[in-house]
């Protein structure tokens, strides 16, 4: 190439010699045109035709001159890509142009994310050993057998049956290199024993240090060195239409690399944990099929963003519809789980709901969204801050709350002790609460999540269970699930389905509260009425 360019550059010198003195002759004879004895007319026109071949000649070696000044003046790498365009403009070849050159660099990046990330992403297998179950019917399922069908069952429970020995198989990946494993608890709950096969081939057996089931999500620990972690991204930061890349063990194929982007954010399909865990799911088109479970959602700077869970899919195979834990959730039930061998949560006292359009035109709302305190639990944190019921959350530590459910979830997410600054809106006043979160124990959630009380089953409502229930627009009460024969709640004339809106005149949202109140009236020695919606009819149940 180097002697090519030599050749043009004496070329180019030759050219300027020429131009210079053809230059020089058309001086001399445009003098000699103008000057007083120019020659006669018929001469003139016999230099007029010479002159034309001189004009084509000098046009020629100008443009000429002008190309292979241009060509000698590229850097050298623009030189190569000139002289490639000629060469392929000579054999008939098409040119990509910018678009191969982009397409090339996502290729490298998917290439260079996907090899960095094999150290730190493991497959998993488990097995579950044979084991007896019962038959038994749970006692409220029971007592609502029709006659008869009761001792059918009884006698079917008492030899049980056995449920058959199986096998997991899943994905997880290394958060830190002391051996810790972040996956999913459905890819080993209930396991008897679990092995990590990692990308060099070592297969080792794994202790489950911890489970959260309300996030299906556990933590397994492995002995080994060399292990690599994978770095740990911001999945709030993460947009819509990024690119992403999902790693796992898809039918047994560890290390399969998918890639699409980020369809959405936010989402919530009642999926974990029977309804009843916290989800924010990540949706993005990457393929993710059984096996995936539990691998890295990574972004193209290899960074952890989520933890492959769900798809949603008619067939059990992907659709372009999968989803996958938000690392900003996962992050803090791992940590915990490491540090305390279980999940300890912030618990803030009050019962939240969406804010929907309905809902602004009823109650006159000044915010489109947000999350509307709908019920507040005496003596815990967010009565102690003065939430009232009403008050619309609008924002805590600084981000925008925009359903109730990202509420929840970060709530979960700080720490018992942990003061969160919440922004609220009420009656249209802006106004700021520091809240002092306690401990979300199983104690303290049968505030909200119902019990027994007087031989009845009851459960706050919320819109799902008021609609469930016939009920159109009740977002207050006790709704009685079930009933048990011969308790007070069945001799009173309490029915399932039947909601209980007061009890001595006090409002009730909470088990907690029913029962603060019976008390009260036991010790006073009074009688006590309740005040029950029934359908469409509202009356008064004395207490027996």
């Amino acid at each position: 190439m180097g002697t090519v360019w030599t050749r043009m550059r004496a070329t180019h010198g030759k050219c300027l010699e020429e131009v210079a003195r053809r230059c020089v002759d058309f001086t001399a004879v445009r003098a000699k045109y103008h000057s007083p004895d120019h020659p006669p007319l018929e001469k003139t026109f016999t230099m007029r035709n010479q002159w034309k071949p001189i004009s084509f000649a000098l046009g020629s070696l100008w443009i000429a001159t002008l190309t292979t000044a241009v060509v000698v003046s590229l850097p050298d790498g623009m030189q190569s890509d000139a002289m490639a365009d000629q060469t392929t403009q000579r054999t008939g070849a098409i040119d990509p142009g910018q678009g191969l050159n982009t397409a090339q660099d996502l290729s490298a990046s998917f290439r260079t994310v996907a090899e960095a990330m094999r150290p730190s992403v493991v497959s998993i297998s488990s097995k579950t050993t044979a084991k007896a179950v019962s038959n038994q019917l749970p006692p409220g399922l029971r007592n609502q057998l029709p006659p008869g069908l009761e001792d059918y069952f009884r006698e079917r429970s008492r030899g049980g049956q056995r449920m058959p020995s199986r096998e997991g198989q899943g994905s997880g990946v290394i958060v830190r290199e002391d051996g810790y494993i972040l996956t999913n608890n459905h890819v080993v709950e209930d396991a008897d024993e679990v092995f990590v096969e990692l990308s060099d081939d070592r297969r080792l057996p794994a202790e489950v240090v911890g489970t959260d089931p309300e996030t299906d999500l556990a933590v397994l620990k492995i002995e080994a060195d060399n292990l690599r972690a994978i770095a740990f991204g911001d999945s709030d930061a993460i947009q819509v239409g990024d690119w992403v890349l999902a790693i796992g063990s898809p039918f047994g194929l560890d290390q399969t690399v998918t890639a699409g982007i980020i369809s959405g954010k936010n989402r919530n399909r009642r999926i974990v944990n029977n309804g009843e865990g916290f989800e924010d799911f990540l949706q993005t088109d990457a393929a993710i099929n059984p096996g995936n479970s539990g691998g890295p959602l990574v972004n193209l700077r290899g960074e952890l963003v989520g933890i492959n869970t769900a798809i949603l899919s008619r067939s059990g195979a992907s659709a372009g519809i999968g989803f996958a834990i938000p690392v900003t959730l996962a992050r803090p039930v791992l940590t915990s789980i490491i540090e305390y061998g279980q999940v300890r949560r912030g618990f803030l006292g009050a019962q939240v709901r969406d804010v929907t359009p309905a809902l602004v035109d009823e109650m006159g709302l000044s915010v489109d969204d947000g999350a509307l305190i709908q019920g507040v639990l005496d003596k815990q944190p967010a009565a102690n801050a003065n939430l009232q019921p009403g008050d619309v959350v609008v924002s805590v530590d600084g981000k925008k709350v925009r359903s109730s459910s990202q509420l929840v979830n970060y709530i979960a997410s700080r720490p018992p002790g942990a003061s969160v600054a919440m922004v609220i809106n009420r009656d249209g006043e802006t106004l700021n609460k520091t809240v002092n979160l306690q401990e979300r124990t199983s104690e303290a959630m049968a505030m909200f999540n119902g019990g027994s009380v007087l031989g009845a089953k009851l459960e706050p409502i919320t819109p799902e269970s008021a609609q469930r229930y016939g009920y159109a627009g009740m977002d207050s009460g006790l709704i009685v699930v079930s009933v048990e024969d011969g308790g007070v709640a069945a001799e009173s004339g309490l029915m399932a389905g039947d909601v209980i809106e007061s009890a001595g005149g006090n409002a009730v949202n909470s088990v907690a509260v029913l029962q603060s109140v019976i008390a009260e009236a036991k010790r006073q020695e009074i009688p006590l009425r309740l005040i029950i919606r029934r359908g469409n009819t509202r009356m008064i149940v004395p207490l027996q």
